[in-house]
């Protein structure tokens, strides 16, 4: 008798498990559209996150190359993100706050151009840094800032 529970009770269970996951909807398009854009909006956190300190250095803050160096490397990591997470879904149809302009899903070449541009850019900023000389690797901040800017002249609404 004990095995015959035993048995029913794991069927049971079994089939408890199952139901609820089953009962687990998959995400509707509008759900998968929010999640879409909250992931390209953590990419470019991360991007700012890093950037941010170098920006900061620019403008008066203790220079530290090994710092420098080593935001730029993962700007560099990061960039390749940034056409991949826009690839996942386009979302123009979707009511989404976001400050992507609906030119990057028609124009993917050069939107992924751009992030190898920023790619280069972050990586010769990185090597720059990695010899300390701080005139010149401040001095090269100019061409990773353009590398950002120029994506955000053609891909990104104007700030207001």
């Amino acid at each position: 008798m004990t095995k015959r529970v035993l048995i029913s009770t794991m069927v049971l269970l079994g089939t408890v498990f199952a139901s609820t996951a089953n009962a687990q909807e998959a995400p509707t398009p509008a759900e998968q559209a929010a999640a879409a854009t909250t992931t390209r909006q953590a990419v470019f956190k991360l991007l700012g996150f890093n950037i941010g300190a170098i920006i900061g250095m620019a403008r008066g803050a203790p220079f530290d190359a090994a710092i420098a160096e080593r935001n730029a490397r993962r700007i560099a990591a990061l960039a390749p993100m940034i056409p991949e997470v826009f690839a996942a879904m386009d979302t123009r149809k979707f009511d989404v706050t976001t400050e992507a302009l609906p030119v990057i899903w028609d124009n993917t070449d050069e939107f992924a151009e751009k992030a190898n541009n920023l790619i280069a850019a972050a990586n010769k900023f990185a090597d720059t840094a990695a010899g300390g000389d701080q005139a010149a690797t401040l001095g090269g901040l100019r061409s990773l800032g353009g590398a950002c800017g120029n994506c955000h002249d053609t891909f990104r609404e104007e700030d207001e």
